[in-house]
């Protein structure tokens, strides 16, 4: 039930980016009232709850980047969350592994970005020493990577909700509440909503897959575009499973912006191995054949799609046909277990990620946060996202207070976690 006097903030969208946004503020003010707003039944229905559950450590970003910079930091946040409120996780470690020799260079190159972006820890290993790491693994070099990890990101966006009701039991989550429309009445902002009308002077949008179409209601004129891309995952069957110890990853394609299909040891049991990247025809649509008229429509009339289309087609076919055979996503898992067969693997899961694309067939690669009329709207928030949710929380509460966040602010206490981009 709603209250009838304004909130004193409003986040729109209970993932994990704004499930930690909520947290940090709620942190920050104690006496303030917030309402968190969700469309769904229940937290975690899209990328916070199907993503691969991976800590990433930021060595694949470019050094500098808000990305690089709020994965470390967001990291260390992370890990010091769950270890302090007892959220299950393993810094378990992962490896880079090159098969081939023209690989070499890119696998250099990350290398080199881990040293910039003061990845801990990171070393080479040779053939013997991957092969001690993870024995049905082959490769001619990997980079071992130890700070990785793994999580439960439900667990931790549900650890947020029940915080943010200790502090102030005045704080709400409020579920099937689908904002419809926008308005302004005086200083505030009204939300007219499935679960009725919400009002705060200050409100933060955090919605993942909507996140374009929310900052249209609110009247703001976007140069780019939400364009959902499908991963599906298949399992090792629990005979197969002893074929991976931790986490393995090949070196990604530096022509396409994902990491490639990779092996997932997962906190709450079982080895997963994907995901590939298929362009959806329906923005929450985890099936293969799901379709949406009006997300084919927006995402098909947008110039920018079909930039990427032909930027990526080569790439685009062999993920579809992998998406559609079994036969050649074990193939490509094959690269690096060359033991794996078939019937090691079942189909799993599927998710559907939100990226960003600009007018010109880019992927917007970094994180975009718009501040508009009062309101606060995260456009895109790709991986690392999710290890990262704390810093970025800490940026998204800088931005909506527009003053710095100190270290008193920071989980863990561990120093400035502001970074700003124009």
């Amino acid at each position: 039930m709603t209250r009838k006097k304004p909130y004193d903030f409003i986040v729109v969208g209970a993932g994990i980016v704004g499930l930690a946004t909520a947290y940090k503020l709620q942190k920050k003010f104690p006496d303030c009232a917030i309402a968190i707003l969700e469309k769904e039944e229940h937290i975690g229905k899209h990328q916070t709850g199907r993503n691969s559950g991976v800590i990433h450590s930021g060595i694949y970003y470019k050094p500098g980047s808000y990305k690089a910079l709020n994965c470390k930091n967001g990291r260390e946040q992370l890990v010091n969350f769950a270890r302090k409120y007892g959220v299950n996780h393993d810094i378990c470690g992962k490896i880079i592994v090159a098969t081939k020799e023209e690989e070499l260079p890119v696998l250099e190159q990350i290398y080199q970005n881990g040293i910039l972006n003061e990845t801990e820890g990171i070393s080479y290993l040779n053939s013997h020493e991957i092969r001690k790491k993870e024995p049905f693994i082959e490769g001619i070099k990997a980079v071992w990577v130890p700070i990785a990890g793994i999580i439960d990101y439900v667990d931790v966006s549900a650890k947020f909700v029940e915080l943010i009701s200790k502090i102030n039991p005045e704080s709400s989550l409020f579920t099937s509440c689908e904002v419809q429309e926008i308005s302004s009445e005086k200083k505030y902002k009204e939300l007219h909503t499935t679960g009725g009308d919400f009002k705060a002077e200050k409100v933060i949008f955090c919605a993942g897959l909507e996140s374009d179409r929310l900052a249209h209601k609110d009247g703001l004129e976007l140069d780019m575009q939400i364009v959902g891309f499908r991963g599906d995952y298949y399992e090792l069957n629990k005979k197969a499973q002893e074929k991976i110890k931790n986490l393995v990853y090949p070196v990604p394609d530096p022509k396409f912006p994902f990491l490639g299909v990779h092996f997932t040891r997962m906190i709450k049991g079982g080895v997963e191995c994907g995901p590939n990247a298929v362009f959806t025809f329906k923005r929450e649509g985890y099936k293969r054949t799901d379709f949406d008229m009006k997300d084919t429509v927006q995402a098909l009339g947008f110039k920018g799609t079909w930039k990427l289309f032909f930027k990526f087609w080569r790439k685009g076919i062999d993920e579809y046909k992998r998406a559609f055979s079994k036969t050649l996503f074990v193939k490509e898992l094959s690269k690096m277990m060359p033991e794996i067969t078939r019937d090691d693997v079942v189909f799993s899961r599927s998710g559907v990620r939100a990226q960003a694309i600009d007018q010109e067939g880019n992927m917007v690669d970094d994180f975009k946060i718009i501040n508009h009329n009062g309101t606060l709207h995260v456009i895109n928030a790709p991986s690392p996202a999710a290890t990262a949710c704390l810093a970025i929380a800490d940026e998204i509460v800088s931005r909506t207070l527009e003053v710095n966040i100190t270290n008193n602010d920071v989980e863990g206490d561990q120093g400035e976690c502001c970074y700003h981009t124009k």
